[in-house]
């Protein structure tokens, strides 16, 4: 028995409880539902379309965007998420239990249709950028199950549907997909709340490619140079070799439409610092979990959880720091 258990107003579905809605003996090949299939004709997307991720850590939310007839993404679907570990901030080393956070491209070399956690799919952590800084790790994974030592666990059912959605757009004809893994959703708010963490730096890096994709519903080039991400640049002489030197000069500018959003952010989050908006505070026990699971987990208890979100019961990674930290004020 698996079920994808929703609670919150803003996640579309409800709580089941389904029999035979995995085969577990073809999980890979399983068809994009029917459902979702509706839905993409609907918004004037085909399951060959290309598909761009997007995850935010401080939400516990993933993101599926599609290209649809205009040649810009749109979103298809957010899913909550079951289970991420560690805090806000990049990924530095193995065994840290950090989730990653930065920009990543999936291939269908790195989908993991033998996964332990029903099906997953591999980031390709550490990217060029994090080699080149020492970051170490391997296989971090967007998996099933509800259990994270730094992977984004969706639920068996969730990552069934994210796995097929990802194969369809491979098999058309799509090289490899984008996956952007943020802190938060980068709005002024939540920037300002976040000014004081040592990490702010890289979050304004991040927020590059984030306001790009905002503003043109396109998706990022991505460069490493300066040690640093660079986003739809050109260079004279091509690419940066060396992610760590500086940029070699760029034969090309940022576009007026996201200068301005940039510019319209950073005036907002100044006003909103000199309002004397406060610095977001966690307890950072161990990674978080989106509410409408925690309050499953809160209910029901870890077992009970456990065997809604995995065909094979795979236990709730540190069901008490769940609990403990539920990263969202006033929930």
């Amino acid at each position: 028995m698996v079920a994808l258990l929703v609670l919150s107003i803003v996640i579309s579905g409800c709580v089941t409880s389904v029999s035979n809605v995995l085969d577990v003996d073809k999980k890979a090949t399983q068809p994009i539902p029917a459902k979702l299939i509706a839905e993409m004709s609907k918004k004037g997307m085909s399951p060959a379309a290309p598909v761009l991720v997007r995850i935010f850590k401080d939400e516990s939310e993933l993101e599926i965007w599609k290209r649809d007839r205009s040649g810009r993404f749109a979103l298809l679907k957010t899913y909550p998420m079951c289970r991420w570990s560690g805090k806000l901030g990049p990924k530095t080393k193995n065994g840290d239990r950090q989730a990653p956070e930065g920009f990543y491209h999936v291939t269908a070399g790195m989908l993991n249709p033998a996964s332990q956690y029903y099906l997953s799919f591999n980031l390709g952590y550490p990217n060029r950028l994090e080699s080149a800084l020492g970051y170490s790790g391997e296989a971090l994974m967007v998996h099933g199950a509800c259990s994270s030592s730094g992977c984004f666990a969706m639920t068996d059912e969730g990552v069934a549907e994210i796995y097929a959605v990802a194969r369809e757009a491979l098999r058309g004809g799509q090289a490899s997909f984008q996956v952007e893994a943020f802190p938060f959703r980068m709005t002024p708010q939540n920037m300002a709340k976040n000014r004081g963490d040592p990490n702010f730096s890289f979050w304004l890096n991040l927020k590059q490619g984030y306001d790009f994709f905002e503003v043109t519903r396109q998706q990022p080039s991505v460069s490493y140079c300066d040690r640093r991400y660079v986003f739809n640049s050109q260079f004279e002489g091509g690419e940066p070799a060396d992610p760590l030197a500086a940029c070699p000069p760029s034969t090309s500018s940022m576009l007026p439409a996201v200068a301005s959003r940039d510019e319209a952010d950073l005036l907002a989050m100044n006003k909103l610092v000199s309002a004397g908006a406060g610095a977001s505070v966690h307890a950072y026990s161990d990674g978080g979990m989106h509410p409408s699971f925690r309050k499953l987990l809160d209910r029901r208890g870890p077992k009970k959880l456990a065997e809604m979100t995995s065909t094979n019961s795979v236990p709730v990674s540190r069901p008490d720091a769940a609990l403990a930290d539920p990263h969202i004020e006033d929930e």
